[in-house]
Order: structure tokens, then sequence, then C-alpha cells
């Protein structure tokens, strides 16, 4: 009972210590996810609580400290150099609902933007230049990652503009490149679960060359310092994109277009095609003409939208509260759920000795496919959870592509850790880090630790050997055929096991055979990358290779010194590089595969290459690929092909490409927008043949 002159206010102890309770599980959370790259609960039941919380602080009239309803962010406590926000960097109050947007907004006209999930960042630039690049940590502290912004695929390092400037905006990594960088670091899925962890522990780096390797992009949201001349919102992304920013997607909006653009929005990020008369005829008549959403593939991750006051004078005279401000709301997709029953829970082992629970249910359909399977990321998880088999859940798709379970309607609570690798059968352990439970096989001889290397190795940037699939495999390790990664070559000893089992046969076998025997010459290069040295993926070990002159016994040999010239190599590159080779049970695996392997003679061929680019209009160009493909195979025969006249390719296309490459020159994409926005030549494959035999 609390006695405040003569009102009494009775609070119920169990309202204050659930209130405690969400506290503190909300706040562990929080780290884990923002200063850990990790996740410790799914986010559907992060907001299901953060909610709980907030509306028993509503009703208590109590906010304890550390409450995460009044922090915004994460705490630093990275490596990186700190720097204080000038004005805050607050988050956004949220809402599930386009009647309360409609209400925010009244007769006010606004802008409605995607709400990228990423890592936000605030730039300045000076005299046109980079200056600094500051996380927005915990709003008002965030880390210095100036060198990584540098980095950024698509981010501007001059604009026209020479004035002081401050902007803000997401960094995020595309679907598609999250699924390349986990290919090519090797046990990505064992540490990032989604695109916004990867860019957190991409950017939050102190070597700028994995975030430059991990193809990170920038896309502003919001100029907070530069010129006086915008009296809207909608001016200042004109003036950021004409300083060569991308921005985010937006449009302008008010009551009348609200609902019909955001449906539009939401078409867009689920990889629907929005009907052409999305908009009503009342909505048609706004005061705002309606820009082209791009057709092209929606490939950000993205987790809601905002709708900000056009009007900037407007904006400014609201204010903020002390989390968030009073001009701009965020509205959060009500995700698609549904309910299904939980049929096993596999438990599938990596190469570090991580073992990951995997849920598998009867298959629903969820945002346009159909969903059997959901990550559970790790113990805590599924103790929080509360899993067993036959239980009903309810699931849906994180941010409309990541199944995810979002409740447990039974809690039956019966599944267990498995006390054995379920590879190798050796004990298993739970390390249990700050709150993180996860489970390892205590084994380091188990074929499991193996499976990740065997895959990466056989890859296509890799040896490239067709027929050896990660379930082939897993046959083969578990038959006792493979040990080290020379055993590959050394299958023929068990051909007549190979062709008894199951889904092989004879022809099988000798295609399986063949491509293993093509692939014994083999590039300095792609052995490299088979290797699976930390970090040096196709790209690095190409330029490594051609840095000491496709001489193995030298790229062995190298120092971090050596490395130091290497494009795209920094010191911790360099450093990890140096000891890998330094150490003995590597060097054994290596040597064992050099009486296996022999090297192509790439010196003539370098030198061939280089007498084309000497007579091709390609050498020194930068080329960007995208649309289908006639007379290639794929883009990484294309990329070859200009490669070897002596240009490079590059993911996206910036004020330094040269050329897209495009069978399509009419195509509405993306990439073709941003090439007639810079006056980058569009051209075909035919045209680009033509440009070949040109001479520079």
């Amino acid at each position: 009972m609390l006695r405040i002159g003569d009102f009494c206010y009775t609070i119920p102890m169990e309202t204050m210590e659930r209130q405690r309770e969400l506290t503190a599980v909300l706040g562990e959370a929080a780290r884990a996810y923002y200063d850990g790259d990790r996740e410790v609960m799914p986010n559907i039941e992060y907001d299901r609580l953060y909610d709980e919380l907030a509306a028993l602080e509503a009703a208590s009239g109590v906010m304890l400290a550390g409450s995460p309803t009044q922090k915004v962010g994460y705490e630093v406590s990275s490596a990186l150099a700190k720097r204080a926000h000038p004005a805050p960097m607050l988050s956004l109050n949220k809402t599930k609902s386009v009647d309360d947007l409609l209400d925010w907004l009244g007769d006010r006209r606004a802008v409605l933007s995607y709400k990228l999930d990423g890592l936000t960042v605030a730039l300045t630039y000076e005299d046109g230049a980079l200056a600094s690049a500051v996380t927005r940590g915990n709003g008002a502290v965030g880390e210095v990652v100036t060198n990584n912004a540098r980095a950024f695929r698509n981010l501007p390092q001059a604009i026209p503009y020479k004035g002081p400037l401050a902007l803000r905006g997401e960094a995020v990594i595309t679907y598609p490149d999250f699924e390349k960088v986990n290919e090519e670091i090797g046990d990505a899925d064992a540490v990032f679960k989604n695109p916004r962890n990867l860019v957190s522990g991409s950017v939050r780096q102190l070597d700028a060359g994995i975030t430059a390797k991990r193809r990170v992009r920038f896309y502003a949201f919001a100029l907070v310092g530069g010129p006086d001349a915008h009296a809207t919102r909608i001016e200042q992304f004109e003036f950021l994109q004409a300083q060569g920013f991308e921005t985010v997607e937006y449009a302008p909006v008010d009551a009348a277009s609200l609902r019909a653009e955001i449906d539009r929005f939401t078409a867009r990020a689920k990889g629907q095609k929005a009907a052409d008369d999305a908009l009503s005829p009342s909505a048609q008549l706004t005061l705002f003409a309606q820009p082209a959403i791009p057709d092209a593939p929606f490939d950000l991750p993205v987790d809601g939208l905002v709708l900000e006051y056009d009007d900037l004078a407007y904006s400014a005279s609201l204010g903020a509260t002390a989390k968030y401000p009073r001009d701009a709301i965020a509205f959060k997709w009500a995700d698609e759920e549904a309910e299904t029953t939980l049929r096993e829970i596999e438990w599938s082992a990596s190469r570090t000795g991580l073992i990951n629970p995997i849920a598998v249910f009867d298959p629903v359909p969820l945002e346009g496919t159909t969903v059997s399977r959901a990550s559970v990321h790790n113990v805590s998880i599924l103790e929080e959870l509360a899993l067993g088999i036959g239980d009903r859940l309810k699931v849906y798709k994180a941010n409309m592509i990541i199944p995810q379970i979002s409740e447990n309607l039974t809690r039956s609570g019966t599944a267990r850790p498995p006390s054995a690798c379920p590879v190798c059968g050796a004990p298993t352990e739970i390390k249990d880090a700050e709150i993180v439970k996860t489970l390892h096989c205590t084994n380091n001889d188990c074929p499991a630790r193996h499976l990740k290397a065997f895959a990466h190795f056989v890859s296509r940037p890799a040896l490239n050997i067709e027929g050896l699939s990660e379930q082939t495999l897993e046959k083969f390790i578990a038959a006792g055929f493979l040990h080290e990664l020379a055993d590959v070559f050394r299958l023929k000893a068990h051909r007549d096991a190979i062709v008894a089992m199951d889904g092989f046969g004879e022809k099988s076998y000798e295609n399986l055979t063949a491509a293993i025997e093509a692939a014994r010459e083999v590039t300095c290069a792609r052995l490299l990358t088979a290797l699976g040295v930390p970090e040096v993926g196709s790209a690095t070990a190409k330029e490594i290779a051609r840095e000491f002159g496709y001489d193995w016994k030298r790229m062995m040999e190298a120092d971090e010194f050596d490395l130091s010239g290497v494009d795209g190599v920094g010191p911790v590159i360099a450093e990890r590089y140096a000891a890998w080779f330094a150490d003995p049970k590597n060097r054994r695996v290596v040597d064992d595969l050099l009486g296996e392997v022999r090297f192509k003679d790439e010196k003539p061929l370098a030198a061939a290459q280089a007498e084309a680019a000497a007579g091709s209009a390609v050498a020194g160009k930068t080329f960007v690929i995208t649309g289908s493909l006639e007379g290639y195979e794929n883009r990484d025969a294309l990329k070859e092909r200009i490669e070897s006249l002596g240009g490079k390719v590059a993911s996206a296309v910036s004020a330094k490409t040269d050329f897209l490459i495009n069978n399509d020159a009419a195509s509405t994409s993306s990439k073709n927008k941003k090439a007639k926005e810079l006056g980058v030549a569009v051209i075909t494959e035919a045209e680009f043949e033509g440009l070949c035999g040109m001479c520079s």
C-alpha cells in the first residue's frame, strides 16, 4: 500500500515481481541481440514480453531501473572507440493497426518508408568527404566505425555538397548476400541467425576488410544536419539522392492514400506484385504523385514501415519523449501465423562441435510458401518454449522470410537435449555462456566436425566436384570413407561399397569418379579457397594467388608482412592466414592433399590474359551483371570472362560502375534505374562481346 496525501495506491506484489522478471529477461535478451549478435528468444516472443511490460508499467505507474521500455539500442561494450551523439538517436513508437496510423496522421501529409532491419549508423561529411561513422549504440553513445563504413558497397566517399553534412541510415546485408557470406565463412549458421545479426557483427569489426567482404550496404533515412533549404522530408530525400546516397524506398501519403500504400509496400516486401489498380479513385486524387516502386525482387531485411510527417517545421514543433520522437511512428506487420503439431526435434551438429535443435512439424502454408521446419537456435530457446513431441505450435516467418516458432500452446516441456552426439555417439555437454545455453559434442574427432569442411572443399567456388552433396558426404563419413580432405581423391578404394549404397549405382559412381579426377587439376586460388582458411573466400584467394605469382610454395609461406600488399587483405585476415598455415596439423592436411592434386600452369594463362586485356576495352572497367543470360551458362562464367580480360565485376551499381550488363534494357529493375540515374551505360551480352574485341 502506497499513500500520497489522501490517496492510496495499491500495486499488487505479483505485478512488481512480474515487472522485475520481465525487465531482467528482456534486458539480457537485448544485450545478447544487440551487443552479442545472437538470439536467445524469437523476435515475436520479445515483442510480446515487451508489450506486456509496457502495459504493466502503464497500469502501475512504476518503471524499474534498466527497463527496456526506457532504453534505446544496446550498451556499448566492444573494443571500438566510443563517441557521444550530438543529439539522441531515439527509438520509434510502434503499432500494428492501420487505424492507429490514420488517427496519428489526421489531415497531415506524410512519408511512408520501409523500416530496414540492420544496424543504424550516423554519418558526417566535411568538405565533401566522409569524416565519421558512429553506430547508434545506446542512443547517447555509439561506436566509431568510420573505416568500416568506407567499405560499405554503395556509400559515396565524396559528395558534391561541401558544407557540413550529417545523416542517418541503416547498414544492411541482403538476404542473397547473407546466404553467400554464410557459405564463405563456413560456420556462420552456428553464429549468425539472420542478416541483422550478421551486419552487426560485420560493421562492428576492428578489421574493415571483413566489412568489405560481407557486402554491407547503406540506405539513408534521415538528413539531420546540412543545408536549411528544405521544407519537407521528401526534399531531403531528393537532396540525399542527388549526393549519391541510396535511400530507403519511400512514398508520399495522406489519409486517402495511406492504406493502399501500406498494401503496396507490404506486397513488395512479401515478393508479390501489387495490382496496378491498388489505389482507390480517392487515393489517386491525392496531392502527391505516386512514385513507382521497383518490380525487382525485394531482398532487403525489413521489420515494418515508418510513417513520418512531411512538413519539417511541423515535425520540429512536436519535440520528443525520453524515448520516442513525436513526428514519426513505426508500423509492425501482424505476423501471419499458423497452428501445427511438433513431430520431431532434430539435433544438427556443425564442424565447431555445436549441436543446434531444429523443430520439424506438420507442413503449413505461410507467406506464400509451405513451411515444415524452424531453427530453435539453442537450448535456452528450447527450454523457454517448453517444447515436446506432439505439442501444438504457432509458427510464423520472421520478417516474412525466416520460419520461427512464436508460441507453444501445449508447453509439455518433455524435450531434452541428447546426452550423446547424434553423429558419433560421444557424450554431449551444455555450455552456459551468460544466459545462452548451447549443446556441444565433446569428441574432437566427431565426423560432423568434418562434414562442413568437406562440403566446402567440394563446393562450386572451391574444387567444384559434382555429385558430392552434403547428404552424400554424410553417408561417406558415416561409412568411414572420409577422414582427411585428401580422402576425397581416394574414394576409388571403396568402389564396391559405394555402388551398393542406396541412391547409387554403377553410372552414378562413374560420374562421381570422373568429376573427382577432373578436380585433381586445380588452380592455386581454388585449392586455397577449398582449404577453408578463415575469412579467405574465392575472391580473396584469387588476389592472393595473383600477388604471389601463382606460386603455391610462396602462398603457403607468406607472413603478415608479405600479405599486407594484397588487395582486400587487412591485418586481422593476414594474421589468421599466416597462423593457419603455421599450424602443423593444417600443414599435414595440405601436404597430404599435394600428393593427390596437380596445379595448372597459370603463368601462360596469366600472360595471355594480360595480353588480351591490353587490347580490350574491358580492361580496367567495372561491370555489374543482372537479369537472365543467353550466351553464358551462368553469371560466374560471364564474370570469369570479364576478369580474364582485365575487368572487374561488382555486385551493385555505383558511380564507379562503367557498364551494367542486362539483356533487357527496358527493365524497371532497381539496378537499371540506378544505372540510368548515374549515367552508367546499360549493354547487352552481344554489345559486351563487341567490347571484348575493341582496342582500348
